[in-house]
């Protein structure tokens, strides 16, 4: 007997069987290299598949608008048009072998993408002017409250803006043969429209598609991954020492009961706009930051590596000049690289429906450390995160976390028991795999 309370599935697009365990990396091509061009940063590739990289994120790749420009150079954010290559990183050609050599190497491409708005001197309007939003005086204006002075807004409402939207973006899964999008600002675009791209584009190939939005009906037909600008904002606080623990039971609370299961969210440190305008990943989270690097591998979700990260990211990149990364090696490197590894090779610690769920371990010092667990039939982890500026000397209760395992940074065999007590040091972590 049928019942209008059946419960519906709340995920109803596939994930790409190659999401199941990936690492995501965004390069900012201008300053990626000293060149800044697509040739220049294919030379990176076996390095980045050595760090364990599965989905490389290039940001925008088009042409910028000239007319109302941020800086010399300007932001890819400002798109002059959907079906161009800027000249500045290379040619068409070159994007294309790009995506090629990191397709033979393993890896995948997305391209950022920008359908909110486009650049005041768009191709678009000239050819349709009809296209775009108008201001109380009945001219183009950028998004509304924000200081976007250098783009000018789309309307959604237009049919036929939805149908050149969509056929762009097919465009370059056919002719770039890349791998999905991460979309700017998603949420300022309707719904309705990324449910029906999506299922074109999964037409032409299975496509991997990041949402630039923190929003749960996103996942159900749209988009892979969203972003967790939440789970950021509270270890910001908690780094700062203006917050707890508590705070990162109310954001998995959040996570567990309000967003599905089968889905992925992005965590990370730092990306281009953090980087630009907050602040480096050092400058926000101190000695926090090797503890919130290895909860975001650990924890529920998939981990970003924003470029520069691997060098120390010691300086915010310029956004509108060119600032190339100074490359080195460094201890943060190094660091990714063995927790990307732990991510691939342990499946509890797998994406969306591959992983496993956190289970809380309570503990001895509820307020300051944060512990938990997570398992299935083949493998499990113990995670332990000092997430205060003072050492704690903790014990646990029940009996989740029992058994033989190896503390993952140090290779030491370890036997938990009712009569652990673990000595952390401020912000210190342990990650116990079991053996």
């Amino acid at each position: 007997m049928s019942s209008a309370y059946t419960p519906i599935q709340p995920v109803k697009l596939t994930h790409p069987e190659w999401s199941k365990d990936a690492v995501i990396y965004q390069i900012n091509t201008r300053q990626f290299t000293q060149e800044g061009t697509f040739k220049a940063a294919e030379n990176h590739l076996p390095r980045l598949k050595e760090l364990g990289v599965d989905i490389l994120w290039l940001m925008p790749i088009h042409e910028i608008g000239e007319k109302n420009r941020k800086g010399t150079l300007g932001s890819p954010y400002a798109v002059k048009d959907y079906y161009s290559v800027n000249h500045e990183f290379g040619t068409m050609e070159d994007l294309k072998h790009f995506v090629k050599t990191a397709h033979e190497m393993g890896m995948y491409v997305i391209l950022d993408w920008v359908p909110n708005h486009t650049a005041w001197d768009s191709v678009l309007v000239s050819e349709h002017p009809d296209w775009y939003t108008r201001s109380w005086k009945g001219d183009f204006h950028p998004t509304p409250w924000w200081d976007w002075t250098d783009i000018i807004d789309l309307d959604y409402s237009k049919v036929e803006v939805r149908e050149y939207m969509a056929e762009a973006l097919k465009f370059w899964v056919r002719e770039a043969n890349v791998d999905g999008f991460r979309c700017d600002v998603a949420g300022f675009v309707p719904i309705d429209f990324w449910n029906v791209v999506r299922k074109e584009l999964d037409a032409i190939k299975p496509v991997f598609m990041l949402a630039e939005w923190e929003a749960r009906d996103l996942h159900a037909e749209a988009f892979d991954m969203t972003y967790s600008w939440s789970w950021y904002d509270t270890l910001k606080v908690i780094a700062k020492g203006e917050g707890d623990v508590s705070l990162l039971y109310v954001y998995y609370s959040w996570n567990e009961k309000a967003f599905p299961f089968d889905i992925m969210r992005m965590l990370f440190v730092t990306n281009h706009d953090k980087n630009a305008w907050d602040g480096t990943m050092n400058e926000t989270f101190g000695d926090a930051l090797e503890a919130v690097i290895a909860l975001s591998v650990t924890s529920e979700g998939m981990p970003l590596l924003y470029n520069g990260q691997e060098a120390g990211e010691e300086k915010r990149l310029a956004f509108f000049e060119k600032d190339p990364i100074a490359w080195k090696e460094h201890p943060i490197g190094a660091l990714y690289k063995k927790l990307f590894a732990l991510k691939k090779k342990n499946t509890a610690l797998w994406n969306a429906k591959w992983g496993a769920r956190m289970i809380h371990v309570p503990s001895t010092a509820e307020g300051k450390v944060f512990s938990f667990v997570r398992q299935n039939e083949k493998d499990k982890v113990f995670a332990v995160f000092n997430f205060s500026a003072e050492p704690q000397v903790v014990r646990f209760h029940e009996h989740l976390f029992h058994g033989k395992y190896t503390d993952y940074m140090s290779g030491t065999q370890v036997d938990l028991a009712d009569a652990t007590q673990l000595e952390l040091k401020a912000w210190d972590y342990r990650i116990f795999e079991r053996q």
